[in-house]
């Protein structure tokens, strides 16, 4: 049986809940994830979270249960997907998939814990009170990747300094959208550069926008830390070969298949804290007793193959401070 056939649209939660949780839910645990991505483009935080709850002694399918709910990019969706997995009531909901899961999470409980994984400050979205006490019933990790816009425009122009009009690629639909624009406006202001802001949530719009860029004549591209970018990766990298255009992305698989440049946090091992954050609080603990995890690690990646395609020399200076170089 595969995952998909434990995610429950709308009209079809009965019937797709597992047969487990409601046979044995006094001894075995059932726990919902409410994912607001796609099962296709979650599948590595899927199997680290996975793993975290291993490291903490539950294997789904045999101390564990779990009734996955994927909104497929969609948010408008996750309201009602939240509510289902309380009407379940499920032992504890973790969230994946960017900020929107938690928030509907939250909104949808305040009694059943949450665990979330993002990359945006979760004081500013409103989802703890703070790091360390965060109140309530939510707690979590976050990879800081919606923090890093301004180091990854000013890693972009170590490697390529005579840009002046940088692309910046948004989705509107994600919630940290408007603290990230800012922060990026702000940081090209700083730096005497040109922004172009080009938003895109869907397939199309990715197209559009990267239509838009060219005509513009951006001399680089950034793409914003969101799940929707990552789920939409090799349409992303294809569109940044097929115009040249130089490209600082937030995680290193891109780098690998090809990509220029990545600055970031390890977004899977965020994710397998987020898995033992959950094992816990199975185990006993409080989500307010749990302070939010924040990554420490920051890698930064450079294709030196794809560079010299692009005619970009890379400085001594970034070799010396990247932690992977791929020839």
């Amino acid at each position: 049986m595969t995952r998909r056939q434990f995610i429950s649209l709308l009209g079809g939660a009965a019937a797709a809940w597992p047969l487990m949780a409601r046979a044995q839910q006094p001894a075995i645990p059932v726990i919902g994830l409410l994912n607001a991505g796609s099962e296709a483009a979650q599948t590595s935080y899927t199997a680290a979270l996975l793993q975290g709850l291993k490291e903490t002694g539950y294997v789904e399918g045999q101390s564990l249960t779990i009734g996955y709910r994927y909104a497929d990019f969609q948010n408008e969706r996750l309201p009602a997907l939240a509510a289902d997995l309380v009407q379940h009531r499920v032992r504890v909901i973790a969230t994946l998939g960017g900020p929107a899961a938690a928030i509907a999470a939250k909104a949808a409980t305040a009694t059943i814990p949450i665990v979330f994984a993002t990359g945006g400050d979760p004081v500013k979205l409103g989802l703890v009170a703070s790091l360390n006490r965060p109140g309530g019933n939510i707690t979590g990790v976050s990879f800081l990747t919606n923090a890093l816009g301004s180091k990854r425009l000013e890693l972009l122009l170590e490697l390529k300094p005579t840009a002046a009009a940088i692309g910046f690629l948004i989705d509107p639909t994600n919630p940290n959208t408007e603290s990230e624009t800012a922060d990026m406006l702000a940081a090209a202001e700083a730096l005497k550069r040109k922004m172009l802001m080009v938003r895109a949530s869907t397939e199309s719009e990715v197209d559009a926008a990267f239509a838009s860029l060219i005509q513009e004549r951006a001399d680089a591209l950034i793409i914003a830390a969101q799940a929707f970018f990552t789920s939409r990766h090799d349409q992303v990298l294809a569109l940044t070969q097929r115009h040249a255009l130089p490209t600082i992305y937030q995680t290193r698989q891109l780098v690998v298949a090809g990509g220029l440049m990545s600055y970031g946090t390890s977004i899977t091992d965020a994710h397998r804290q987020a898995g033992v954050y959950t094992g816990r609080i199975l185990k006993g603990e409080k989500p307010d007793d749990l302070p939010v995890m924040q990554s420490t690690r920051f890698e930064l990646a450079i294709n030196l193959k794809t560079a010299k395609a692009l005619g970009l020399t890379v400085p001594d200076k970034l070799l010396a401070l990247a932690d992977e170089v791929i020839e």
